[in-house]
């Protein structure tokens, strides 16, 4: 089927643009609508001066474009008005005119928008039948159910956005309560930095989460966690959890001894399971890192020349609640010369929709090894801006804890 064909002869006007708001191409009923040529518009923004007119509504169609991209589910434009000339009129007269656009995204086989089609449709009909009703006027039958139509739609389109403002809010919330939750260890100790950004789409702020606790003198415990779920269900999860792993650190001083009572826990909290977490304990008298993991990527510790990277991947078990009770976790020690550099983090960091996990380490790695001769702030700050841009912002939550022993 010649896909193309059926677009420009799609009866209803309709324009197809890349996600950064370039038009690709534009149907004949676009076209005839709008006054322009297929020429004027192939390879432009909407944001051209020349094309600025009411047809393409460029800021309302940007903010559509942005929730299409975070959610991947076709948006719908509020009503907006456009007048249209009329045909035998003199030049300068046109006639009122109501449009509404339901802006739809094309995803390609990994699930990225790689195309958003904005279909737009005269309502104007609908406006003159609905103020018709409002003054008073008889209608008739269709028009009585056109009105109706209308107001069901205005009463839809407004409840749609309440419902994005108070997710946006619940979202806000959701990060301020995290940061709240999270440690500040900057004031304690210069050789610990710790980072905690949340995602850019509001749908996908979750429960990340790290802790940084000195059980002894000498004697450090470095944690990082994620909670599977989003906003403030998994803040307040993530809140809990982190909680726990501490108590279980003091009780126990053994990372693998304190994972078991986290899932042993976990299975009591409503939303808990499946989380995953990595506990170090940093002894700096026989500098030796002991850690276990829960179904979490593994620590990284560059070496004190700043040449090699080694990857903590010995001990490693399932996620919270994917082992029975009973069963025993593993943990591992290994040494470390002074001057080295272990670095804990969250997926976010390393995983990427269109990318094996294993391509994300690798990049991580590379640049733990390219920017190992930074002090931890500067570091931290680096391997953050090295992550690889992003069409539709950040993915996930990130969590990171740079610890220079």
């Amino acid at each position: 089927m010649d896909y193309a064909a059926v677009f420009r002869a799609f009866a209803g006007p309709a324009v197809l643009l890349t996600p950064d708001l370039v038009m690709v191409d534009a149907n004949q009923a676009f076209l005839d609508t709008c006054g322009h040529v297929r020429e004027d518009l192939v390879g432009s923004s909407v944001f051209d001066v020349s094309l600025q007119d009411p047809m393409i509504p460029g800021d309302r169609l940007r903010a559509s474009v942005e929730r299409v991209l975070v959610t991947r589910e076709p948006d719908t434009m509020g009503l907006y008005r456009y007048d249209l000339p009329v045909p035998g009129r003199r030049p300068g007269r046109s006639e009122e005119h109501y449009w509404s656009s339901v802006t739809a995204p094309v995803l390609g086989p990994d699930g990225e928008v790689l195309l958003i089609i904005s279909q737009v449709k005269d309502v104007t009909a609908l406006v003159r039948a609905r103020v018709a009703l409002h003054n008073g006027e008889t209608l008739s039958g269709e028009e009585t159910t056109t009105a109706a139509l209308l107001a069901w739609s205005r009463e839809l389109q407004k409840r749609n956005e309440n419902l994005r403002r108070a997710h946006e809010q619940e979202s806000e919330i959701a990060v301020s309560l995290q940061r709240a939750m999270l440690p500040d260890t900057a004031r304690e100790r210069t050789n610990v930095a710790v980072r905690y950004r949340p995602a850019t789409s509001a749908l996908h702020v979750c429960g990340d989460w790290y802790d940084f606790l000195e059980l002894g003198p000498g004697w450090l415990a470095v944690a990082v966690g994620d909670v599977v779920g989003h906003g403030l269900t998994a803040a307040g999860i993530m809140g809990q959890l982190r909680s726990a792993l501490s108590t279980a650190m003091h009780a126990t001083g053994q990372p693998a001894r304190a994972l078991k009572a986290l899932a042993n826990y976990a299975v009591t909290v409503e939303g808990a399971l499946a989380t995953t977490a990595v506990q170090t304990v940093i002894d700096e008298t026989t500098h030796t890192i002991t850690y276990s993991r829960a179904g979490h990527p593994p620590p990284l510790l560059l070496d004190a020349d700043k040449q090699g990277v080694q990857v903590l991947d010995q001990a490693a078990d399932p996620p919270l609640g994917a082992l029975e009770p009973q069963v025993a976790r593993t943990q591992s020690t290994l040494s470390y010369r002074p001057g080295s550099t272990l670095v804990l983090y969250t997926d976010g960091l390393i995983e990427r929709r269109d990318q094996d996990i294993d391509t994300g380490l690798a990049r991580l790695i590379q640049n733990l090894t390219r920017h190992g001769h930074l002090s931890c702030e500067p570091l931290a700050d680096a391997l953050l801006t090295d992550i690889p841009a992003h069409k539709d912002g950040l993915d996930d939550d990130i969590a990171l804890v740079v610890v220079q022993l």
